[in-house]
């Protein structure tokens, strides 16, 4: 029988395992550049990384923060996300328990986590993590659906994922349409469509809403502080990331309590 705490300490462990792969992934795929070639390599004098030196969280703190060989400062943005893949995969296990569920929910972390900081980055959501993440989206909905009725819960998901798409792209079509520029990406409106193939259409105008409140208030607080101004580019994408991390944990619970308002 495996002991209680060995299920969380290895989920750690492969959180900040997956969560330094994630890393190269943000470092990469928004350039369009391989995940697998060349191998990790210090962006300063481009030595490649050695085994002991690629250790998740600890090799970071050894080293200091710096490249062995030639002592460039390395991006807090490593262990952090590697510590914040781990934390969030640990928040699955305990919320939703080794289940299917928490598998899931585990996963879209993950695609969450880098699409966030993508977007937080570079003002980019690659297709490589929103189209498949759309995909795994409607498989899992396949997998958790009663056998009786698959192929009505996907259609169903489906249907909203495009939904989704299309209402974003209306409002980036009526946005240019006035105001005579781009305002929304395409990329954020494959986000939109997997967090609803993923969650469903109430965690999806949830989302929606709490990302752009987010969005609008760090607008907001840039403008005053005068470090942006009106045609400043705001990374929506991430917002809406990280408001979906919340809904994973608590959307259920906000739309209740929403909905109880008016009942």
């Amino acid at each position: 029988m495996i002991a209680p705490t060995i299920v969380p300490i290895f989920t750690l462990l492969f959180g900040l395992a997956f969560g330094s792969f994630l890393n190269v992934c943000i470092a990469r795929l928004p350039w369009h550049r391989s995940i697998v070639h060349p191998p990790s390599h210090c962006p300063g004098c481009k030595t490649p990384i050695r085994s002991r030196d690629n250790i998740p969280l600890l090799s970071y703190l050894i080293l200091r923060g710096r490249c062995r060989a030639c002592r460039t400062p390395i991006s807090w943005r490593y262990p952090a996300v590697e510590l914040a893949n781990a934390l969030l995969w640990l928040a699955c296990l305990l919320q939703f328990g080794l289940t299917l569920q928490g598998v899931g929910m585990a996963v879209l972390c993950f695609l969450l986590l880098g699409l966030a900081v993508m977007d937080a980055e570079t003002l980019r959501l690659p297709d490589a993590f929103t189209l498949p993440g759309i995909a795994l989206g409607l498989a899992w909905t396949a997998v958790t659906a009663p056998t009786g009725s698959r192929l009505a819960t996907v259609l169903h998901a489906a249907l909203w994922s495009f939904a989704a798409t299309v209402l974003l792209l209306a409002i980036a079509l009526g946005y240019r349409a006035v105001r005579g520029r781009s305002g929304l990406g395409i990329g954020d409106a494959k986000l939109l469509a997997m967090l609803a193939a993923w969650l469903g259409p109430a965690s999806a105008l949830l989302i929606l809403f709490l990302g752009v409140v987010m969005a609008a208030i760090y607008g907001f607080v840039l403008l005053v502080s005068r470090r942006a101004n009106a045609t400043t580019r705001i990374p929506l994408g991430a917002f809406l990331s990280l408001a979906a991390l919340y809904a994973i944990f608590a959307g259920p619970d906000t739309i209740h309590w929403y909905l109880h308002l008016f009942l």
